[in-house]
């Protein structure tokens, strides 16, 4: 898996979402969020997510009345089984972060890159999904100076509890310092 110069994942599924725009100039990637979505909530089967980052979503099923014309992406999402599939270049800046604030900074969309764990704050999330995201957060860092790595909870904390106290952080950076580790070892 390798990050070309464009912002594209080799080797992943890629759908491109037209939810995403320009960066404003001189806003360089240092941030990596992660977030929690399933749609509808706690149901992991089907393209509910795809359906809503390409916006497709069918506003005649009962629960998606409730975000007709939402216009929302992520750069990644890492479905249970821990395919990733892409929607938005990195290049690019992906709508999903919100109004949110990091270290001085608002508008964590245009410094920063979204990741979406298929998930939920009531269900723990699984080892392929671990494996897929310090694959992911690897490569990223190759090619971006990222100096945070978060939850959409952390940039947004009056609105958003993803990516929820299902998602071990221990787990995910012993796994991340291990792959560095191991690279460096090379």
């Amino acid at each position: 898996m390798r990050v070309d110069e464009e912002g594209y994942l080799s080797d992943v599924q890629l759908i491109s979402s037209p939810n995403c725009d320009d960066r404003p100039p001189g806003n360089e990637i240092s941030l990596l969020v992660i977030h929690n979505i399933s749609m509808p909530p706690d149901i992991f089967e089907g393209d509910g997510v795809i359906d809503l980052f390409t916006n497709q979503v069918n506003p005649n099923v009962s629960y998606y009345e409730t975000i007709r014309g939402l216009r929302v992406s992520a750069h990644f999402f890492v479905r249970r089984n821990g395919e990733i599939i892409q929607f938005v270049s990195c290049g690019k800046r992906a709508w999903h972060a919100g109004e949110s604030y990091w270290k001085g900074k608002a508008c964590c969309n245009d410094f920063s890159i979204g990741v979406e764990m298929e998930g939920s704050d009531t269900t723990p999330f699984t080892d392929s999904q671990y494996i897929a995201l310090v694959a992911l957060t690897m490569e990223l860092s190759k090619i971006y100076p990222i100096a945070d790595i978060i939850g959409h909870s952390d940039i947004a904390p009056k609105r958003k509890t993803d990516p929820g106290p299902y998602f071990d952080w221990p787990h995910f950076q012993e796994a991340l310092d291990l792959a560095k580790l191991r690279e460096g070892g090379q």
